[in-house]
C-alpha cells in the first residue's frame, strides 16, 4: 500500500509543475512616453518619470524578474516574470533607461524592450542611432521593430519594406538580433501574422490581458499587452501585474 501511495505522490510531483507553468500568467506592459506631460500629444500615453520609478520599485520590492524576449524561454524558470515594453522610440525613453540604471543591483537587473519605428530614428523627438546603440550595448534595453513607417498593417501591401527593411535597418544600428515586432495600433489579421512569421519570432498586440500559454495556433504572434497610462495609480499598477 505504501508503494502505491509513494508512486502516486511521485506522479503528482511530476505532473503539477507542468500544469502550474501552463497556467502561469505573465504581464507584458506597454508604455510610450516617460516624461512630464507638457500639452503635446495624448496625455494618457505619458507616464511621469516619478511614477515610472515608483512602479519599477514596486516590481523590485515584490520579487519580479524583468525579461526581454530573447529570454522568453525563462518565463517558466524565474520568479514572477514580466516584460516592460515601450512603443514608438521616443527620445524620452532615455528617462526609463536612466531609472533602470539607478535601480540596478546584484539581485535586481531591470530590462526592457523599445519598439522603434525605423524610418523615424533620429527625428528631434525620437531616439538617435547613437542612443539605440548605447542602450543595446548596455544589455539593459533590447531594441526591436515597430515597422518602418507605423502603418495599419491590415491595409498595406509592402510588407517586405515595413517588416524586413525595418528589421535590417535596426540590426545594422545595434548589431543585435531583431526578432520581435509590435503591430502598430495593435492592428493585425491572418495575413499580417503570416507575413510577420517570415521575419520574426514574436508578434505583439494590444489585446489587454496577461499572457498565459494556451497552446493555440500562432500564440507567439498574438501576445497580449496591457497599457500603463498617465492616470494609472500605483494600486492599479499592482493589481495589473499581480493579475488581480
Amino acid at each position: 500500500m505504501k508503494k502505491v501511495a509513494m508512486f502516486f505522490l511521485c506522479l503528482l510531483i511530476l505532473i503539477l509543475p507542468s500544469q502550474v507553468s501552463a497556467q502561469r500568467k505573465v504581464p507584458i506592459l506597454i508604455y510610450h512616453s516617460i516624461d512630464e506631460f507638457k500639452g503635446h500629444g495624448a496625455k494618457e500615453l505619458y507616464v511621469t518619470p516619478k511614477n515610472f520609478e515608483k512602479q519599477m520599485i514596486y516590481l523590485k520590492d515584490h520579487g519580479f524578474t524583468l525579461l526581454t524576449f530573447d529570454r522568453w524561454q525563462d518565463i517558466d524558470k524565474v520568479n514572477k516574470p514580466i516584460f516592460i515594453t515601450f512603443d514608438d522610440g521616443y527620445k524620452n525613453n532615455l528617462n526609463a533607461f536612466d531609472i533602470f540604471q539607478k535601480l540596478k543591483t546584484d539581485r535586481f537587473k531591470p530590462s526592457g524592450t523599445i519598439f522603434v519605428i525605423a524610418d523615424f530614428i533620429g527625428r528631434s523627438n525620437r531616439l538617435s542611432k547613437s542612443d539605440l546603440k548605447m542602450m543595446a550595448d548596455s544589455g539593459i534595453i533590447s531594441i526591436q521593430s515597430h515597422t518602418a513607417t507605423h502603418p495599419y498593417l491590415t491595409k498595406i501591401n509592402n510588407y517586405e519594406y515595413e517588416l524586413k527593411e525595418s528589421k535590417d535597418k535596426i540590426q545594422k544600428i545595434t548589431g543585435k538580433p531583431v526578432n520581435v515586432l509590435a503591430y502598430p495600433y495593435g492592428n493585425f489579421n491572418n495575413k499580417v501574422v503570416a507575413e510577420t512569421k517570415k521575419y520574426y519570432l514574436f508578434g505583439l498586440t494590444t489585446t489587454p490581458e496577461l499572457f498565459s500559454e494556451k497552446g493555440k495556433k500562432d500564440e507567439l504572434y498574438l501576445l497580449p499587452r496591457i497599457y500603463i497610462n498617465y492616470s494609472t495609480t500605483l494600486d492599479e499598477f499592482a493589481k495589473i501585474v499581480e493579475g488581480e
